[in-house]
């Protein structure tokens, strides 16, 4: 996916010469954003791997295909500064510099906790007087920081917990986690569903009373390693399911520290990227023995997770203003070409669906992203089609949140572990990509939950392009499921906001499965609605799965 901002991921546009569509000329973009450089084999550090194939025998002609043109045309350091290029300015490319990493656990500031059943993990609660989130005026409610440690691997994830606003001994627990890969949940939590909200001018916290923590408690997690304030020294993370094995790990730790939310109802929510996250994540905790917590719903909001599906679904978003519900985007030439690739696309990605393995899915993700290339052209906000994109990655507030949180006094009542804060990490989206991560299928592990009679939210701003509610509603509709013949006949009604009264979208579900599609918001949906995201919220953690009462 397009990194207009890094929300999802950036990629470069790398494809053979032989299967670009007639008029669609890559070359030309290329050599403008690489520059006239000599290009040399990128392929040595997938055929040295022992779990890659030692040739392209088993590959499908077009994955071959795609590959060998990669190895003649380009480097692996100037694909990485191509992908690199296209991050926004307010994303800092700058490494964090000399993170502190405690060699022994100081008891006097930190609690510490540990459990026998995730080894060398522990979690560190902050409790150092001058190391207070509650001092920043965020919001009220108790609150606690601190890092989720894999001592072995050396990564800390950073973390900030707030109480429920309005009965925290009984009110669900919510995982926020954003996307990108490699963006930081406080992005979500000032930016979008948290307790405040960042003055753009004053630096200083806003109360939002459209906040998620209205009825519920709700944990920030920065992840994967290397997101905002969480860090590595040498250590990354590039897939979601090495992700997923630290995220139970870190859930377990922390229930086992704040064990009266044990046996609240707990759900996992999230956007875009997440789309990937969360359903690996909740298959690992269903197969995990021993749990401390139970997992009661997964929300999904705008999110990536059948590729093969919503890249489709780029074309009539942009090209059919009776399906999209808004108005044609791109000329009728550039949507025809838009058909063409993907009838090359969906053969690319096919590879990557039945061999996982970035031999298959990098040029699937390299050559299926040039089908946004006509929206490109637009200049309009990739995650909210109504609006141009102008500078400072399409959300000056972006980088007001940014600024706040490197703000030294914000750090230290933190008790942040890095020099510098950075909104979304293009280190770490580089590294999914170039793993192969992005295009691969997740959508069968909404499958496993619904079988296990676990309630699954898809929820989609019809204003986004980059993970379009067309695209969200279609993978959802065609889930193969023992639902599937309940979830069909299910009519599509109008959603009320209990909120303000007005129709705030369209609701479709049979009790487990629920696609919601939200009026007027783009890709983050508690954004441009906040109080209809929050009565979205409410009714789906009080049970009323079918937006009925």
């Amino acid at each position: 996916m397009k990194n207009t901002v890094p929300l999802l991921i950036a990629s470069a546009v790398c494809v053979t010469a032989n299967i670009i569509p007639e008029g669609f000329h890559v070359r030309e973009r290329l050599q403008n954003v690489l520059g006239n450089n000599h290009y040399h084999p990128i392929l040595d550090e997938y055929l040295q791997s022992s779990t890659e194939p030692s040739d392209f025998g088993s590959l499908t002609p077009e994955v071959s295909e795609a590959w060998e043109y990669l190895e003649k045309a380009f480097d692996r350091s100037v694909i990485e500064d191509a992908i690199k290029s296209y991050t926004p300015d307010f994303a800092s490319n700058s490494l964090k510099s000399a993170p502190k990493i405690p060699e022994l656990i100081d008891t006097k500031n930190f609690e510490y906790i540990t459990a026998a059943d995730v080894k060398n993990y522990g979690l560190r609660v902050n409790r150092h007087a001058d190391s207070d989130p509650a001092s920043l005026g965020v919001d009220t409610v108790k609150q606690w920081s601190g890092y989720f440690d894999l001592n072995e691997e050396d990564k800390h994830l950073f973390f900030w917990f707030f109480e429920s606003r309005n009965d925290p001994v009984n009110d669900p627990v919510i995982l926020w986690l954003n996307g990108g890969p490699g963006c930081s949940s406080m992005t979500g939590l000032f930016f979008e569903l948290g307790p405040s909200s960042i003055n753009g001018t004053t630096l200083k916290p806003i109360y939002n009373p459209y906040s998620w923590n209205s009825n519920a408690s709700v944990i920030f997690l920065e992840q994967p390693v290397g997101v905002g304030y969480s860090y590595a020294e040498k250590s990354t993370t590039s897939t979601t399911q090495q992700a997923a094995e630290d995220v139970y790990a870190f859930l377990q730790l922390f229930f086992t520290r704040f064990n009266s939310f044990a046996s609240n109802d707990f759900h996992i929510a999230g956007e875009s990227y997440a789309g990937h996250y969360i359903p690996n994540i909740a298959s690992v905790i269903t197969q995990k023995r021993g749990k401390v917590f139970n997992l009661s719903s997964v929300m999904i909001g705008n999110g990536i997770t059948d590729a093969l599906t919503q890249y489709y679904y780029y074309i009539p978003m942009a090209c059919n203003a009776t399906e999209s519900g808004y108005k044609q985007l791109v000329s009728d030439e550039e949507c025809e070409d838009m058909e063409k690739i993907y009838s090359r696309c969906k053969l690319l990605i096919n590879s990557c669906y039945h061999v996982k393995r970035a031999l298959t899915c990098v040029p699937a993700n390299l050559y299926c992203e040039t089908i946004m290339n006509p929206f490109d052209k637009t200049g309009l906000n990739y995650y909210d089609i109504r609006e141009p994109c102008d500078g400072d990655g399409c959300y000056p507030q972006i980088a007001a949140v940014e600024s706040y949180l490197n703000k030294p006094e914000v750090m230290k009542a933190l008790g942040s572990e890095v020099t510098r804060y950075v909104g979304c990490d293009d280190k770490v989206f580089r590294r999914f990509i170039l793993s192969g991560d992005e295009p691969k299928p997740f959508q069968q592990y909404i499958v496993d939950l619904l079988e296990l009679d676990i309630p699954v939210l898809i929820y989609a701003g019809d204003k986004d392009y980059i993970c379009n509610w067309l695209g969200n509603k279609a993978w959802t509709d065609d889930l193969q499921w023992s639902g599937y013949i309940t979830y069909q006949n299910a009519e599509t009604r109008n959603w009320t906001s209990k909120i303000d009264g007005r129709d705030a979208g369209t609701v479709k579900s049979n009790g487990l499965l629920t696609f919601l599609r939200v009026f007027d918001a783009g890709h983050m949906v508690p954004f441009n609605q906040p109080s209809n995201s929050l009565d979205m919220v409410n009714r789906w953690i009080s049970g009323d799965y079918k937006f009925e009462s």
